[in-house]
């Protein structure tokens, strides 16, 4: 049977945090942190094409009102760069409170003070939360 795993993305201004199911996509795990500047796309496509991705899911950090964060448009613009570029399936998911989340599990998880201050540790974090809400909903995809 064909591998066809989900990637997610928790989208940073600085970093942006990747996580990747199971082949069978039962399980979300935290995968990498990749920098958000000129090399991301190449990272990004080492992965699609290594994990044989054939959906990706970006988080959208909704506000608590609902409104659309700051970074939304550029959210959006990733969205469809990479959908354009690489002609994959993406949907932009609800990640409200993945991050926190995310450094609740590093905090009980992590004992070394040290290594839970590493940022890239949240970051992929959140994509395993935001990855792990979306297999929850979507039971057999």
């Amino acid at each position: 049977m064909e591998e066809a795993r989900i990637l997610a993305i928790d989208f940073g201004e600085k970093r942006i945090g990747i996580a990747i199911t199971d082949p069978l996509n039962l399980f979300a795990y935290p995968l990498t942190t990749i920098n958000n500047d000129s090399g991301f796309m190449k990272n990004l496509k080492a992965l699609l094409d290594q994990y044989k991705v054939v959906k990706i899911l970006i988080g959208n950090p909704v506000k608590e009102d609902g409104s659309q964060a700051r970074i939304f448009s550029q959210i959006i613009k990733l969205k469809n760069e990479v959908e354009t570029k690489f002609n994959i399936a993406i949907e932009v998911v609800d990640e409200r409170y993945s991050s926190e989340i995310a450094r609740q599990r590093i905090i009980e998880s992590v004992k070394s003070k040290k290594k839970r201050r590493d940022k890239s540790l949240v970051d992929k974090n959140a994509a395993a939360v935001i990855l792990e809400d979306y297999l929850k909903s979507n039971p057999r995809i």
